[in-house]
């Protein structure tokens, strides 16, 4: 009995936390009310309070759980055994332009949508974010340190040094990508990250 209900308890935490990110991903943090959240997933406001202290709190978990799963997807895309490290970085970011679009993300591109709003809004959501974007740049980073050790591309200075700014220049591009309604800048993205990793084209 007390295992059920801990599941169900769980499901309501994580049924609310999906439908914020879900609505979250698409209008921002500050534009979305608690009710709205609530009254989409069927859940009372007092229930809410049971598992999260504050909105804050909410955006906090929200956030950790987005990691979670997207370094979960990102490892798995970057061990494929089939593929040389340079075609799981091309893999990668293949999908990270699927899911990045201007249009509707469907919840999987809250990092871009949120970073810069909640860094000044929240000291506690800016640290979450530090530790999961610093997870995709150290993965991004083994991958690079794997495809220079087997010779499928290069990088110049450290991979450390290469996967920050290979973050960094598909963050801006995603940026823009929905600035301009186009997904000219990740042609550009890809590019650069080609003539950055000496990858062949």
């Amino acid at each position: 009995m007390a295992k059920a209900l801990t599941t169900e308890t769980s499901d309501v935490r994580d049924n609310i936390v999906a439908v914020g990110q879900r609505i979250m991903a698409g209008k921002g943090f500050s534009a979305v009310g608690l009710n709205e959240i609530l009254a989409t997933a069927g859940v009372p406001k007092g229930s809410f309070y049971h598992y999260f202290g504050s909105k804050d709190a909410f955006g906090e978990a929200l956030l950790a759980k987005y990691f979670e799963d997207y370094l979960a997807e990102m490892d798995v895309t970057l061990r494929q055994p089939d593929k040389t490290p340079a075609q799981r970085l091309v893999a990668y970011f293949d999908q990270w332009r699927a899911n990045q679009s201007f249009e509707d993300c469907q919840g999987k591109c809250l990092a871009v949508k949120l970073g810069a709003e909640v860094a000044d809004l929240s000291e506690p959501m800016r640290l979450t974010l530090k530790q999961g974007t610093a997870g995709i740049v150290a993965r991004l980073a083994e991958a690079i340190e794997q495809g220079v050790a087997e010779g499928s591309l290069k990088a110049e200075g450290s991979a450390a040094q290469a996967a920050a700014s290979l973050y960094q220049l598909w963050l801006g591009a995603s940026i823009m990508v929905k600035i301009v309604r186009d997904t000219a800048p990740f042609d550009a993205a890809m590019a650069t990250t080609q003539q950055l990793l000496h990858m062949p084209r």
